[in-house]
């Protein structure tokens, strides 16, 4: 009989769809990625197609299986991370999307939020979800797909319709349409969830008039949520774990505690600080969030969300045309001893927390005529670390009023993570020694030690912290007074991207 010990996570990022396969120890042993594509209808407005996204990810599993040389008969379980808010409406006898994706950058629905905000529904918005009133969230999208595609309320009061962030809409193909759920960590992301009591909430359903028809049914994130029909991979493999990308994230680096933190350099960047049972309130622009839970009881995280992280990379390459791939942008930075002077603030969809300023726009300023594409691609790598310097300022801060600790360090993954001279740079803004593990890939290892859990692999979460292993850690080294400055300034280059 085959023994089922590995553990398959399905990573469904901004940018591509990633399969990794890991062994029960949580070493990689196979690993496949493809892009797809990034659609842009109008200025402001960020769309997928939820066909292409099932497909790549679909073609990943298989070459991740391939390149680890087993069989989906040897897969214990898998688990599923994704790209938060990002919103689909689909027909249930179809199984067709209705509309493409509308993407968690996307800003059209920020009429709707401007409404809700002049209606004075923030503070009750705010109370049951952890969230300010703003488009990133799913909860408006919803709404302007049932407002805006043809016939889309009526069909979904007939109960044709299912709405579902990505997670709901890879189980719905996996399963070949047996299961419409998500998990606590993705529905707290909708604007429409209750954390406290892991409900849908009657009032905010009403607020934004979703109809309880669509919505998909909410379990803990360890859970066995269904099967995969067996004829997508060669045999059936249970669905074990679910989270939203970042709560994932936050596990897979093993900060089960309160006051552990992690920063995920991705497309976007995004800080989570575990709070524990406590439902804690930001004062500095952060948002509260539930956590991936792998029991049934509630847990919290306060995040802070950088719409623009390593996308300002991809935007030199692709916008700028001053690099051909990602990899060189390194090199093109330290070709320079320091930014000179110029600041890039990576606005592009607006600026996230602690910022919340959806009309900002990218600016670059400070230049010279000394200046060369080598300051400006120096600038934009360290905007990623200034953003990030931000949130973990305000984090500290909420911290030490709820009469805890500023954060100590800063564990980080990501792609940008392997990126020497942005850590160090992110240490010596900081003050803090920021951790790089040995596993980098810590979105899809949570996944997978959610299935891991689901299907008895591990014991408990102390068991999976154990498992955690430093690979480099970046100690500060800049004067204080100097990070200090260099802050100042970036708060100068925010305020003119802006006015």
């Amino acid at each position: 009989m085959t023994r089922r010990n590995f553990l398959l996570a399905l990573d469904q990022g901004t940018s591509s769809s990633r399969s990794i396969v890991f062994d029960p120890e949580g070493r990689v042993v196979g690993m496949a990625q493809r892009e797809f594509r990034q659609l842009y209808p109008q200025p402001g407005w960020v769309e997928h197609d939820p066909i292409e996204i099932r497909d790549t990810q679909f073609a990943t599993v298989r070459e991740a299986l391939d390149r680890a040389g087993i069989t989906a008969s040897e897969v214990a379980a898998l688990g599923i991370t994704n790209q938060r808010e990002t919103t689909v409406v689909w027909n249930r006898r179809t199984g067709l999307p209705i509309h493409n994706a509308i993407v968690w950058q996307d800003r059209r629905s920020e009429p709707t939020c401007a409404a809700l905000r002049a209606a004075g529904h923030e503070e009750t918005i705010r109370a049951r979800t952890g969230l300010i009133v703003d488009a990133y969230f799913s909860g408006t999208k919803l709404k302007w797909l049932l407002d805006h595609v043809p016939g889309a309320r009526a069909a979904a009061a007939r109960g044709e319709l299912a709405f579902g962030t990505i997670d709901t809409w890879l189980m719905w193909q996996l399963t070949g349409g047996a299961v419409h759920a998500t998990d606590v960590s993705n529905a707290s992301r909708t604007m429409l969830f209750d954390v406290r009591a892991n409900r849908w909430s009657d009032t905010l359903l009403a607020m934004l008039d979703v109809p309880h028809e669509v919505l998909p049914a909410v379990h803990p994130s360890r859970h066995a949520f269904g099967t995969c029909d067996p004829a997508h991979f060669g045999a059936a493999i249970p669905i074990g774990g679910v989270a939203g990308d970042q709560q994932s994230a936050l596990f897979g680096q093993a900060c089960f505690k309160a006051g552990l933190a992690k920063n995920t350099y991705g497309t976007g960047c995004f800080m989570l600080m575990h709070t524990g049972a406590t439902f804690q309130t930001s004062t500095n622009g952060l948002i509260t969030t539930s956590a991936a839970q792998p029991t049934a009881s509630p847990e919290f995280a306060l995040e802070g969300s950088v719409f623009i992280g390593g996308a300002v990379v991809q935007w030199l390459r692709d916008g700028l045309h001053a690099i051909r791939g990602s990899g060189e942008v390194q090199a093109l930075a330290e070709s320079v001893p320091d930014a000179g002077g110029v600041m890039f603030v990576p606005g592009f969809t607006g600026l996230g927390a602690p910022y919340w300023k959806p009309h900002a726009r990218g600016a670059i300023v400070g230049l010279t005529r000394g200046s060369t594409v080598a300051h400006i691609a120096r600038a934009a790598l360290e905007s990623i670390a200034f953003q990030s310097a931000a949130l973990l300022q305000a984090m500290s801060r909420d911290a030490v009023a709820a009469g805890g600790r500023p954060v100590a360090e800063l564990r980080v993954d990501g792609g940008a993570c392997v990126n020497d001279l942005l850590m160090q740079f992110q240490a010596d803004l900081l003050g803090i020694p920021v951790v790089r593990p040995r596993v980098i890939e810590t979105t899809a290892l949570g996944a997978a030690y959610l299935a891991g859990l689901a299907c008895g692999l591990y014991r408990s979460v102390d068991e999976l912290a154990s498992h955690w292993q430093v690979e480099r850690t970046f100690h500060p080294t800049m004067p204080r007074a100097r990070a200090d400055a260099l802050m100042g300034e970036w708060a100068h280059a925010v305020a003119q991207a802006t006015l």
